[in-house]
């Protein structure tokens, strides 16, 4: 073999490389929910989004809860026959109110019970889904956050306190327009979450729920954590099944040249003999 076809082959070897690698990662996945499955008896609905390489270039691309997720999710749970439960792994930092809200009505409308487990993080649309969970399962450590709506790139609470702070006079027209549109998008938010919850926790609860995370309390990305959560009446619990954190290890970040994270990837527990060092787990 010349040299030249030899640069051709290995040009071809490192085109078809990232194909492969996605190949055996969505098997593994598979594998991974059908284990899951079986464990809970359930129908598993993953709505990961992580940063991932997947073109040839390597361009990393970035996603959001999205119509395209929304029409999935919902082709999903309408597979699923109304006797069985519906468990949702969700990792998002949010999207599209419209996508959010249909998933979220149509896991509330599912007969049987209905379980989102989130092992990181489930932000502002992400929290909207989770809300209508009959029951969800966090990891200690994981948050989620507030659903106040957003008007362009400006947070709709912040922009009605134009309107309290600054006689009318002084506010230019578009201010004026955008408060109308924000006050109307908090409104919708809050009525959502409201229906959402109210079967299950009451009027009162629900409006109270609706309000502390839909008027602007907190900054859009606060993280809420699981002592937060409940404490505001939700359902949460944080015996999270082993299975999720294999499954989320299949969803890897974009590669950089050095990680910014490294250990040695095995369980450990106390050394018995001294109490001090680790040594791990056996397999």
């Amino acid at each position: 073999m010349d040299v030249l076809s030899l640069l051709w082959l290995i040009l071809i070897i490192s085109s078809l490389q990232p194909i492969v690698r996605q190949r055996m990662l969505e098997t593994a996945r598979l594998r991974v929910l059908h284990e899951l499955e079986r464990s809970r008896q359930s129908r598993v609905i993953t709505l990961i989004h992580r940063q991932e390489t997947l073109s040839f270039l390597g361009f990393p691309i970035v996603r959001y809860i999205d119509i395209n997720d929304s029409e999935a999710v919902l082709r999903a749970i309408k597979m699923t026959d109304p006797d069985v439960p519906i468990d949702l792994i969700l990792h998002t930092p949010g999207g599209l109110v419209l996508a959010a809200e249909q998933i979220a009505h149509a896991l509330r409308r599912h007969p049987a019970k209905v379980t989102v487990l989130i092992p990181h993080y489930a932000m502002s649309g992400g929290t909207l889904i989770a809300l209508a969970a009959d029951e969800i399962i966090m990891d200690e450590n994981a948050v989620l956050g507030p659903v106040d709506p957003q008007v362009g790139q400006q947070p709709a609470a912040s922009i009605l306190k134009v309107l309290e702070r600054k006689p009318i006079e002084e506010i230019d027209d578009q201010t004026i327009i955008l408060a109308d549109i924000a006050e109307k998008a908090i409104k919708q938010v809050k009525a959502t979450v409201i229906e959402l919850l109210e079967e299950r926790m009451g009027q009162e609860c629900a409006t109270q729920i609706a309000t502390t995370l839909a008027s602007g309390i907190w900054t859009h990305d606060y993280p809420i954590t699981v002592r937060e959560a409940q404490a505001l009446g939700l359902p949460i619990t944080t015996t999270m099944p082993k299975e999720v954190y294999k499954l989320m290890a299949l969803y890897p970040q974009t590669a950089q040249r050095r990680p910014s994270v490294e250990y040695i990837p095995a369980p450990y527990v106390p050394d018995e003999r001294d109490g001090r060092r680790p040594k791990r787990a056996a397999s």
